[in-house]
């Protein structure tokens, strides 16, 4: 039968592609959400933000993978990393990126997806204290309230 292939035939071409295997989507997630974690503390960093620290916060709620918090050493010096960081996510492709609190600059949200950024005068960041609320050693049992 000429045209037809059995199963023992081998296939026409040796060049055939092979079909890629399918990713990981949540591989995949995280480590852009690293990449992302990468490029804010970079930007940070770049901007002479104070106290930076990182918490790991996928375990504890869906909102984020990470949340990022530092200090900045007065309104303007928040406001001047608010304004660096938010043109550092645009020029990495970062879409939807929306920050809070900016007329003040007392503390500044700036949420990037699976990132978010709080930025604090000190007074402010020592009143709050969220990294002990965030922090690894923070209880993950839910209180009735």
């Amino acid at each position: 039968m000429k045209g037809t292939q059995t199963l023992t035939d081998k296939p026409k071409s040796s060049t055939a592609k092979k079909k890629a295997a399918p990713k990981d989507p949540a591989a995949e997630a995280r480590k852009a959400s690293k990449k992302l974690l990468k490029t804010i503390k970079t930007c940070l960093e770049d901007a002479k933000a104070e106290d930076v620290i990182a918490i790991d916060v996928g375990n504890k709620t869906s909102v984020a993978d990470h949340m990022v918090i530092a200090s900045g050493r007065s309104q303007r010096h928040v406001s001047a990393i608010t304004d660096q960081l938010s043109r550092s996510l645009k020029k990495a492709g970062v879409k939807g990126a929306h920050s809070e609190g900016t007329p003040h600059c007392d503390w500044v949200l700036i949420d990037a997806g699976d990132v978010v950024v709080h930025l604090f005068r000190p007074e402010v960041r020592s009143f709050y204290n969220l990294e002990k609320l965030w922090s690894p050693q923070a209880p993950d049992e839910k209180i009735a309230v």
